[in-house]
């Protein structure tokens, strides 16, 4: 390397691998390969945290990673750090949960009320130095560690998501109408008289959204999708506003849900509950025969639902399965069978443009009384969750559409296609099972998962080509919707538990009264940009947080199951071993040790593991052996079952001791019986 480059500097991420070396990643080179950072060469930096880094010299062959070593540490990741508590004579450590964070944290101050064997949280004081350890400050304490509870709580305080609203927020909560005021009705479109329903799950109580379907004198369908108000109650700036644009979202997870605004707005006045005045934004479509929208009016609205109808019972009226549902909503049955039949040329058009159509597989954690799970089941949409679907997502591009027709502020959902790279990993994955395409568009993409549909490698396909999307995310701009194949794309159905359908409802209003170009618009457009960057920061936050917590509590359903054996199909593959979807809907690890034989290859290009008894991909059928489970960490551990050939079955040993506990003491072992601690507010 010529000496002007030996001092380039870079700035990037430190990833570490939680064995003394680790990674960079380039900040704005999309496509760059990650940057080596060798034993001892991280200089204090920890996992998560911005760096910058120097190259080292010499030449660099093909297919190895340049090599570099931190020069700084310009931001640090890691304010707070969730872990295990220790005892070490007089003192108390924090062995951290993540892996990748090596050292052990000193807990310094008061540590009254915490013993070990605690799960617990630090806010980090010092990040030490080559003679003294890290030191933190106790935050909270969540149970005991291995516990259900102390999982659950721990993953919240990581992601930032908190249970209870400030006393400011609530109040203004409290103080919120419970029924709609005579005054709000000014200058509204008044459809209480019309046949309005609302279609959710069961036990759902913050409904959102209500749909009605009429014919106009041309014999065409004319669909109305009403969103409540949300903005009517929330104004912008407010203690409500502001707590809404910090959460960005509802979470939802096993039988709980964690909303973003209070429950007495989001289950009472925000809610279209049936037979009761709600004010709403209307977006009402004409459509035209092949479904796309010839003519299309949004107003604010007042909307009194005829009924409050359910998924389940949707799906056996347009079934025919059940006589006395018919005879009860006989009223609404001859509308509800015009709108299956919409849904169907509305999904027809979609799928005619390019909307790509992803097999995937959604499970249900059922839980007793108590919140315990006790069984897991395939959440399977019926032809109601279909028909919703496409109402919304009509109503969410016509509305895309019309503010960016006014050039209107606004927060667009987008979606890019897939990059260059992704592409190219997804052509190497998918060119030895015979599937081959020149651009990744969306008809060669859906041609790819229309021929491997009942075909072993179907698993494999839909994953390989799901893993190539881009993420969606939110911005004021439009860019347009590569999934659906849409131009334009907005949320606008779900004010009660997203923000930037709540922010589109004010850019709708303000559009409707004419104020875009007074001062309230002018903040409102300039508050846009900020809006869209967090919402789809919270959004993240929100997705980790639920994947995280679901794979604590199927660790905690699968503890009771161990030794059983379950059918399985290989879901991921590493260098290490396999990930296996079990058929009961957990996903556990297979260790390389386990495999039969011996020696294996792994190959990342293509998802592989090769051996001499045979190979295991994506979508590879397995029978396997739940053998550990620990709702702690989310963790299972399978095995291939007792007789399977050239496979020598040991019994699990308990795993070594990590180098932090033999410096801070011997893992106490988790209470499973922790109790729920109230969450104090950061």
């Amino acid at each position: 390397m010529a000496k002007n480059q030996k001092s380039e500097t870079i700035t990037g991420v430190y990833q570490a691998s939680g064995k003394g070396f680790g990674f960079v990643t380039p900040e704005g080179t999309e496509g760059q390969d990650d940057l080596f950072i060798p034993p001892r060469a991280e200089h204090g930096a920890w996992n998560g945290d911005t760096v910058s880094v120097e190259l080292d010299g010499g030449p660099v062959a093909a297919g190895e990673k340049r090599t570099a070593h931190v020069t700084a540490v310009l931001h640090r990741g890691n304010a707070t750090v969730t872990g295990s508590v220790r005892k070490h004579g007089r003192e108390t450590w924090l062995v951290p949960a993540n892996e990748r964070l090596r050292e052990p944290i000193q807990v310094v101050g008061k540590t009254s009320g915490v013993r070990p064997g605690d799960k617990a949280a630090v806010k980090v004081a010092s990040y030490g130095t080559a003679k003294q350890p890290p030191m933190g400050t106790l935050l909270e304490v969540f149970g005991r560690d291995g516990s259900l509870e102390a999982a659950v709580e721990s993953i919240l305080f990581d992601q930032k998501i908190e249970r209870e609203f400030p006393p400011q927020v609530l109040k203004q909560a409290e103080e919120a109408p419970q029924t709609v005021d005579a005054a709000a009705l000014a200058g509204r479109l008044d459809l209480r008289d019309k046949c309005i329903i609302t279609i959710d799950g069961e036990h759902a109580k913050d409904l959102d959204d209500a749909v009605s379907l009429e014919w106009d004198s041309q014999g065409r369908p004319v669909l109305g999708v009403h969103i409540a108000d949300v903005s009517h109650y929330v104004p912008m700036g407010s203690p409500l506003d502001v707590e809404a644009w910090q959460r960005g979202t509802s979470v939802y997870f096993a039988d709980q849900v964690i909303p973003m605004l209070p429950t007495q707005l989001s289950n009472g006045i925000c809610s279209l509950n049936p037979k009761v005045d709600r004010l709403t934004l209307s977006c009402i479509m004409t459509l035209n025969p092949d479904g796309s929208v010839a003519e299309h009016t949004i107003a604010k609205s007042v909307i009194c639902t005829t009924e409050r109808m359910s998924y389940p019972d949707c799906n056996a009226l347009l079934a025919g399965t059940d006589s006395e549902l018919a005879e009860k909503y006989a009223h609404i049955l001859p509308m509800l069978r015009e709108m299956a039949a919409l849904a169907k040329t509305l999904e027809r058009r979609r799928k005619g443009r390019g909307s790509l159509d992803l097999a995937s597989r959604e499970t249900e954690i059922l839980c007793d009384e108590e919140g315990r799970p006790i069984g897991v089941q395939a959440r399977t949409p019926g032809e109601s969750e279909g028909l919703i679907e496409s109402f919304m997502l009509c109503a969410n591009e016509c509305v895309a559409r019309h503010l960016s027709d006014w050039e209107a502020p606004a927060i667009y959902r987008i979606h890019e296609k897939p990059s260059n790279e992704k592409t190219e990993a997804l052509r190497n994955l998918l060119a030895p099972l015979g599937y081959t395409f020149r651009e990744p568009d969306h008809f060669s993409l859906q041609g790819i998962l229309d021929s491997s549909r009942g075909k072993p490698e179907e698993y494999l396909v839909h994953t390989a080509v799901l893993r190539a999307m881009m993420k969606a995310r939110y911005e004021p701009q439009n860019l347009g919707h590569f999934g659906l194949a849409a131009d334009f794309y907005c949320h606008f159905t779900s004010p009660i538990r997203r923000y930037p359908d709540l922010m589109v409802h004010r850019a709708l209003t303000a559009l409707l009264e004419g104020t875009l170009e007074e001062k309230s618009g002018q903040k409102l457009a300039s508050a846009m940009p900020k809006a869209a960057k967090q919402a789809s920061e919270r959004e993240l936050a929100a997705q980790t947080a639920e994947r995280e917590i679901e794979k604590c509590y199927l660790a905690e359903f699968m503890a009771g199951h161990l030794g059983e054996s379950f059918p399985g199909v290989v879901s991921g593959v590493s260098r290490f071993g396999l990930f296996v979807l079990a058929q009961v809907g957990a996903e556990g690890f297979l260790p390389v040790e386990g495999l039969p034989g011996g020696h294996y290859s792994y190959s990342e290009e293509h998802m592989t593991l090769s051996g001499e008894e045979g190979s295991y991909t994506l979508g590879t059928l397995l029978e396997v052996v739940c053998v550990s489970a620990d709702p702690g960490s989310g963790q299972v551990e399978l095995r291939l079952p007792r007789g399977t050939p050239g496979v020598h079955f040991q019994e699990r040993r308990e795993p070594k001791r990590s180098r932090i506990e033999r410096k801070v003491g011997k893992r106490p072992q988790g209470n499973k019986g922790g109790k729920r601690l109230p969450r104090r507010r950061r």
